[in-house]
């Protein structure tokens, strides 16, 4: 009887401490698991910290090329009014003087029929719509004498520029006579080349609103 109970404790005893040992064994398991799971949390969380800035970055950026676009934009626009000329009376015409109002720019040639046959139209164009509207005649392709000439005797109405070395029409690239460039109050150019006289008349119209 007591070879069986000291066996019997025995047993018992070895199945504690196999018990322990398991459980001693398996709790590292756990900690590594969560050690483990520590590092992939953080770089979850830079991950979307990183995610959260680009959009500000691209926003700034396109922020930066809106407002360089807009200075570009404006520099075209001066250019615009960026000549000189000379006026019948010898006085020095600026182009700055059209900016802010609409503005109709006639090129004519004295020795050109069309631009005749066009001249009861830019008159009534600076009739009608003269407070409103600046018309200018560039006489060109022929010396000062003949723009002049034409200019005082047969077109009334338009502020006219004597253009005998070209740099207005150079200015507005203009490569033959009788073209229209019209320009509304910002400069920008909303009817070019050589049109019939309804369709300017009607774009003028709008113009001067």
């Amino acid at each position: 009887m007591r070879t069986t109970r000291g066996a019997a404790t025995a047993a018992a005893t070895l199945t504690l401490l196999l018990v322990a040992g398991c459980a001693a064994e398996t709790e590292p398991a756990a900690d590594t698991m969560t050690a483990s799971e520590e590092p992939m949390d953080e770089t979850s969380d830079d991950m979307s910290d990183d995610m959260s800035d680009e959009p500000e970055e691209d926003m700034a950026e396109d922020h930066e090329d809106d407002a360089m676009a807009d200075d570009a934009a404006d520099e075209d626009l001066a250019a615009v009014y960026d000549f000189t000329a000379t006026t019948l009376d010898g006085e020095e015409f600026s182009g700055a003087e059209l900016a802010g109002s609409p503005a109709v720019l006639w090129f004519w040639a004295p020795w050109c029929p069309t631009c005749r046959a066009q001249i009861p139209a830019v008159t009534a164009l600076s009739e009608t719509y003269g407070d409103d509207v600046s018309v200018v005649a560039v006489g060109g392709l022929d010396d000062a004498e003949a723009i002049s000439a034409m200019a005082q005797s047969d077109i009334a109405g338009p502020t006219h520029l004597v253009d005998d070395a070209g740099e207005v029409w150079q200015h507005f690239g203009m490569t033959q006579q009788s073209t229209f460039v019209v320009l509304d109050d910002a400069g920008e150019v909303v009817l070019e080349g050589s049109v019939p006289a309804d369709e300017l008349d009607a774009t003028v119209a709008d113009l001067a609103g």
